[in-house]
């Protein structure tokens, strides 16, 4: 759930990374902006700093991966700089 909303299963991450770094696969043509709002949508509901957007459908694969970030909620970075591990809504 994520401020009082029941999600389904329409939110699938790939991978997380020592519970900092969310990665997002693809295979596509090109990375479109709608891929870049899917992470963002995904790193702002589980509060992580950095996701990478890494599309394998290129000749050499760092043509194919994108970094982005996005300011934390401040409760966030208090319960990751604590030592508390936390549990992510997907």
């Amino acid at each position: 759930s994520y401020k009082s909303v029941q999600l389904d299963c329409g939110y699938r991450l790939d991978l997380v990374v020592e519970d900092s770094v969310l990665v997002e696969l693809k295979s596509v043509d090109k990375l479109l902006p709608l891929h870049e709002a899917q992470l963002l949508t995904y790193l702002r509901l589980t509060d992580l700093p950095v996701g990478l957007l890494i599309n394998f459908n290129v000749l050499m694969l760092k043509q194919g991966v994108k970094r982005i970030a996005h300011t934390l909620n401040p409760d966030a970075v208090r319960s990751r700089t604590s030592g508390n591990p936390t549990s992510h809504p997907l």
